[in-house]
Order: C-alpha cells, then structure tokens, then sequence
C-alpha cells in the first residue's frame, strides 16, 4: 500500500500538538514537579518530554493505519480521540490543578481507554494495535509515579 503522507503527517501532528499544547498549559506546575518527592523508578525529568514524543509519534503513525486501512472502523477511531482527550485532561489534572488523587482516577480511566482504543485497532490492524502497546505500558507507569507522589505529598 502506498504511503498518503498528507495523511500520515497529520495524524502525527495531531497527538504531538495535544501533548504540546497540555505541556505549554501546564508548564509551572510541571516546574513544581520537580520539587516534590518522587517514587522510587521515578526517571530523571528529561526523559518525560523524549518519552511522551516517542508515544505521540507512535499513536499518530497507529492512527494513520486504522484511517487509511480497506476495514476502517470508525468507532476505533472515536475512541482514538477519546483517549486523547483524556491524555490531555490528565496532564491539566496533574500539572495545571495539581490534584493528583484526582489525576490518578482519571489515569485509571485513561488506561481502560488506552487498552479498549488498542483492541479496536489491533481488530482493524495487528500493528495499529501494537503501536499502542508502548503508551498502554508507559499509562500504566505512569499511574504508579501518580500514585507514588500523591501518597508521598500529601
């Protein structure tokens, strides 16, 4: 099959610009981060933007495979953006509001989001829905750093 670029270069545009645009939104907060106690496995904090980047670019390039695929499934793709939606709100959660117990619930719900999204794509395209694996694995992460800075900072 042949590469629609246009196509492509849009549906990895559009998570890298969700995630950029929470990122710009909450800088402040994610400087208070940086202060509080982390977990133990807490990464340094330069490895968050390069790791979240790697994801988008991921979820782009796996949305691109269920869009252009002969089976497109439009519900794979409304959960796609409902994911999306909810990757965005928890960084507003977590780093804007600074209410992590809240952003913990949320990313629990966000998981269940991100799994449900990669079932749907992997019935339209087995690598559509391994692409998803990464994020699914780093959500899950990140629940437990969630998790550990409530509990360490409250």
């Amino acid at each position: 099959m042949k590469i629609q670029w246009k196509k492509l270069v849009i549906c990895v545009a559009i998570p890298l610009a969700v995630g950029g645009l929470a990122s710009l939104l909450t800088m402040n907060g994610m400087k208070e981060f940086g202060n509080m106690e982390q977990p133990p496995l807490s990464p340094p904090a330069w490895l968050f933007p390069v790791a979240w980047s790697v994801l988008y670019i991921l979820m782009g390039a796996a949305c691109y495979i269920v869009l252009v695929a002969p089976r497109r499934n439009n519900d794979a793709l409304l959960a796609y953006g409902v994911q999306l939606f909810m990757n965005f709100f928890w960084t507003i959660l977590f780093f804007g509001i600074g209410s992590t117990l809240t952003a913990f619930i949320w990313l629990l719900l966000l998981f269940g989001a991100v799994v449900w999204t990669a079932v749907l794509f992997f019935r339209v395209d087995k690598t559509a829905g391994r692409l998803l694996v990464p994020y699914a694995l780093w959500v899950l992460f990140a629940g437990y750093l969630n998790l550990g800075v409530y509990i360490l900072n409250r």
